[in-house]
C-alpha cells in the first residue's frame, strides 16, 4: 500500500472514515505507545492508555484544527494527557501497590515450607517463661491450637487462657528486645 500524506489522512479522518483510523493507527501507533509507556511504565497499562487515547482521538477529532499544528503534535498531546490521566487513576495506584498472585504464592510456599521457629531462637525465649505460660504458648503457637481448644485441653476458663497468653506475649516481646 502506498504511503498516505498527512493532509489526505486528516481529510479522511474529518470524514469519519474508519479505514483512515486504521491507517492512522498503523502509522503512529507504535510511536504513541512508546511515549505512553515512558509515562506509565507498565506495558499492559500503556496498551490500555493507548486504546483509550485512540477512542478519544476518534470521538474528538472534530476539535483538531490543522491550522494550529500538525496532526502528530495534536495526537501526541492527547496521548500524553491520557497517559497522565491514567496514572492518576485509583486503579493504577492500586496496581502499583499490589503484586500478582503468582509471585506472592510462590513466596508464601517457600516461606511456609522453610519456616522453623527454632531457627530464630523463639524456643529459647519460650523456655524462659513460667511453666503455665509456656504450656499455653506451646499449644497456641507451636501446636496450632485455638484459645478455646487450649482452654479445653488445660481445663481453664477461656478468659484465663487469653490473659495468660497476652501476658506471655508481653514477656516474650520484652525478652526479645
Amino acid at each position: 500500500m502506498l504511503p498516505i500524506s498527512e493532509d489526505v489522512l486528516v481529510q479522511r479522518l474529518y470524514a469519519r472514515d474508519e479505514a483512515a483510523m486504521t491507517l492512522f493507527y498503523d502509522k503512529y501507533g507504535r510511536i504513541l505507545y512508546n511515549v505512553i509507556l515512558r509515562i506509565v511504565r507498565n506495558e499492559d497499562q500503556a496498551e490500555d492508555a493507548l486504546q483509550e487515547s485512540m477512542v478519544k482521538i476518534w470521538y474528538s477529532f472534530a476539535s483538531y484544527d490543522a491550522k494550529r499544528g500538525r496532526l502528530f503534535t495534536w495526537v501526541l498531546n492527547v496521548c500524553r494527557n491520557a497517559a497522565i490521566d491514567h496514572i492518576r487513576t485509583r486503579h493504577y495506584h492500586e496496581g502499583q501497590k499490589t503484586q500478582p498472585l503468582e509471585n506472592s504464592a510462590a513466596c508464601y510456599q517457600l516461606a511456609a515450607s522453610g519456616f522453623q521457629p527454632e531457627h530464630v531462637g523463639l524456643r529459647d525465649l519460650v523456655m524462659a517463661l513460667k511453666p503455665n505460660d509456656r504450656k499455653i504458648i506451646d499449644l497456641l503457637y507451636f501446636g496450632g491450637f485455638t484459645q478455646a481448644e487450649v482452654a479445653d485441653e488445660l481445663q481453664l476458663p477461656l478468659g484465663t487462657v487469653k490473659t495468660r497468653a497476652r501476658a506471655a506475649m508481653h514477656a516474650l516481646a520484652k525478652a526479645a528486645r
